[in-house]
């Protein structure tokens, strides 16, 4: 079971966002998902409600995340993922303590750039896998726009994992929300479910790199 924890302390960065198309295109790929929010906000939760779906199971709150996991766990589901609130209190550092991969969603920016830091710092001090996901970017023409240019050297300077892809500030990523949908379930063919898409691809790969190196290490042990 992969657990997937999005967190940062910047407010609106695209945890819930990321949380719930991420989640969507799981539960259409028939990958056994558990959504998990954290956020006393609640976005997440307001989403799962408007979906009214039953393929996309909801937990609310972190009171016995162990607990749940270890339900989730023997319910036989593959991937759990954890939205959390923009602080670095206690059941934010709980939640990544629990991750097998901690995703930060950074919009390009310098308060952006600066806001992640604490959180990069929190998952180096946990001991965590993390990378940071460039989210709510302006569109590519031919390359990266200056401003996501800026911020991934920024976090290359910081010697800090990043997607090499991004997610492009899309008004059907917000609109298919408002429907209790997946950008993947609105339009499959879009450029923002093609983003998504991706980034799944990724995390997987990551994931697998993260499963062989375990191996490794309980070899060599």
């Amino acid at each position: 079971m992969n657990v997937l924890v999005f967190a940062s302390r910047k407010g609106g960065s695209g945890k819930s966002t990321l949380a719930a198309h991420l989640g969507s295109y799981m539960a259409e790929h028939s990958r056994p998902t558990l959504l998990i929010d954290a956020d006393p906000q609640g976005s997440l939760a307001l989403w799962h409600q408007v979906r009214g779906a039953q393929d996309l199971p909801l937990h609310v709150g972190t009171k016995h995340l162990a607990a749940t996991l270890a339900k989730a766990r023997r319910a036989g589901a593959e991937w759990v993922l954890i939205d959390t609130p923009p602080n670095a209190e206690a059941p934010v550092a709980e939640a990544i303590w629990h991750a097998d991969l901690v995703v930060i969603p950074m919009r390009p920016g310098l308060f952006d750039v600066d806001a992640v830091q604490a959180t990069i710092q929190m998952c180096r001090d946990l001991k965590k896998p993390y990378a940071v996901v460039i989210n709510a970017a302006p569109a590519k023409s031919g390359s990266d726009d200056p401003i996501v240019a800026d911020a991934r050297s920024a976090m290359q300077a910081l010697d800090v994992p990043t997607w090499a892809g991004q997610i492009t500030h899309n008004p059907e990523l917000s609109l298919s929300l408002a429907h209790g949908a997946g950008v993947n379930e609105l339009n499959s063919r879009s450029s923002g479910s093609e983003e998504i898409g991706n980034l799944w691809r990724a995390l997987t790969r990551s994931f697998e790199a993260i499963e062989a190196m375990m191996d490794k290490h309980a070899q060599s042990a």
